[in-house]
């Protein structure tokens, strides 16, 4: 008898663990589904956190600042003005990280890599040098060097403004946002250094 009541307890006690663990089961399987749906939404947010402005703006900033980086570069080699040298080392410190940036939003929105070239001959960016111009920059040395480089800069500069400008107007995505808005900051205070500059030449 007490060997017969033995085997009841034990049936009954394993079939309460059975059950406890088909139920710790569909709370984990709960959870697991709970957890890709809410990571699902949370990507779908993300994705969805931009529009057609925020994308032509970086799309367009690229090539800009990649031309003034271009144009930074020209500077030691072909002045000794050290204000200049110093200037243009500035530009390229702000604006070669803000092109790496600029990959990587245009990445998370799932657009293609900017082309640095896009925009060299013919695509209509406002304050994108010409070919003939840089052509001419490259060409220039001294004093000259020096003219020519503050006003191509500052029309350089206006553009990239002027695009931020249309950025902050338009574009939703906070990232794009705020580079436009440190683009507007950074270029004009560099406007007003070069005009002075060009006022001493």
């Amino acid at each position: 008898m007490s060997i017969s009541r033995t085997h009841v307890l034990v049936a009954a006690a394993a079939t309460v663990l059975f059950a406890a663990g088909c139920s710790d089961d569909s709370t984990t399987t709960h959870s697991t589904e709970h957890s890709s749906t809410t990571t699902a939404a949370t990507s779908a947010t993300a994705s969805t956190d931009f529009n057609a402005a925020d994308v032509s703006f970086l799309q367009m900033m690229y090539p800009h600042h990649a031309q003034a980086v271009e144009m930074a570069k020209m500077v030691p080699s072909h002045t000794q003005n050290q204000q200049l040298i110093t200037l243009a080392a500035q530009v390229e410190k702000a604006q070669a990280p803000e092109m790496q940036q600029i990959t990587d939003l245009l990445a998370g929105f799932g657009e293609p890599a900017p082309s640095a070239t896009e925009g060299h001959g013919g695509h209509d960016m406002p304050g994108m040098m010409t070919d003939a111009q840089m052509s001419s920059l490259q060409a220039a040395n001294g004093a000259d060097f020096d003219r020519q480089w503050l006003e191509m800069m500052i029309a350089h500069h206006e553009g990239a403004v002027e695009m931020a400008q249309t950025e902050l107007n338009a574009g939703v995505n906070p990232r794009a946002r705020q580079l436009a808005t440190k683009i507007v900051a950074d270029q004009e205070a560099e406007i007003t250094t070069m005009r002075g500059m060009l006022g001493q030449n």
